[in-house]
């Protein structure tokens, strides 16, 4: 019997830009997208101390597991999925990751060709994942082929990733909502027990915003109502909004009909949520810098 256990370690409801998940699957220790990031700018204000603190922390966190993981997997080329400054972190590592050269934007096609060559020699293992499943003993790791990231490619694509074992656990990285059927369609598809999504970018105000969060709060709950799920964890682009609980307030009332738990990675941790990217204007204000 091969259990999961999945530990969310940098959210941005743990107060950071980041999906950096840990999963232990028997003997099979993996880490998805190992990267932490902050905001350049939010309300026209820098990364408060307070953030950059958090982001020191959780770093030192994510950095601590790498040393105990043997897979290491990228989803795609943003700095708050992969750390191109500490390349040694993938070293003795199986790393299965985007495609850096099919189905990519040029933004994350110069990212990976400057990210790559730093990885030469490093890893034990370096595989293209996109469409394709692994396993490993008793564990199964079946990838998506590249969705886009948010409504259209424009952003460029990801790859949804799937981990197989007595339970599932699948982790949409960048599908800002879910948005497009094809992102759907791999969830529906894997049938998980535990999902953890971005969620939609509704801290953007923009006149595509509306559309995007009622088509987002129809998948989730699709999601919720078809997939099987137990837990759906909603974080990342979503948790950017104080007001996130409210903007899926379809999901949550989808949800409690059938009994499924929907939480941020803080509260999937039994923590308060500590929006600090969305509290950046309080911070200062508190401070007084």
């Amino acid at each position: 019997m091969t259990a999961l256990k999945v530990t969310p370690l940098a959210f941005e409801s743990l107060g950071v830009r980041s999906m950096a998940t840990y999963v232990e699957a028997g003997d099979v220790n993996i880490l998805i997208d190992p990267a932490v990031a902050l905001a350049p700018k939010r309300f026209g204000l820098p990364p408060h101390p307070v953030e950059e603190k958090v982001k020191a922390e959780l770093w030192e966190l994510i950095k601590e597991h790498a040393a105990r993981t043997d897979i290491l997997i990228v989803t795609h080329y943003h700095y708050d999925h992969i750390n191109p400054e500490e390349p040694g972190l993938y070293e003795g590592k199986r790393v299965l990751l985007k495609h850096p050269k099919r189905m990519i934007n040029p933004s994350q096609r110069g990212r990976a060709s400057a990210f790559l060559p730093k990885l030469r020699g490093l890893p034990k293992e370096l595989a293209y994942a996109d469409g394709r499943t692994f396993r490993f003993g008793d564990v199964e790791i079946r990838f998506s082929k590249p969705v886009p990231h948010g409504p259209t490619a424009q952003r460029g694509y990801v790859i949804e990733v799937s981990i197989r074992a007595d339970e599932i656990f699948l982790y949409t990285s960048d599908v800002q909502g879910p948005l497009l059927e094809e992102q759907v369609a791999f969830i529906l598809k894997e049938k998980p027990d535990l999902v953890f999504v971005d969620g939609p970018t509704t801290y953007i105000d923009s006149p595509y915003t509306p559309i995007e969060l009622r088509t987002a709060n129809e998948n989730l709950a699709r999601i919720v109502r078809e997939a099987g799920v137990s837990r759906l964890v909603v974080d990342h682009h979503l948790t950017r909004d104080l007001d996130y609980r409210e903007r899926i307030r379809p999901v949550y009332e989808a949800a409690e009909e059938l009994g499924v738990a929907v939480e941020c990675a803080a509260e999937f941790l039994n923590m308060e949520p500590n929006l600090l990217e969305a509290r950046r204007r309080e911070l200062y204000e508190t401070s007084g810098d």
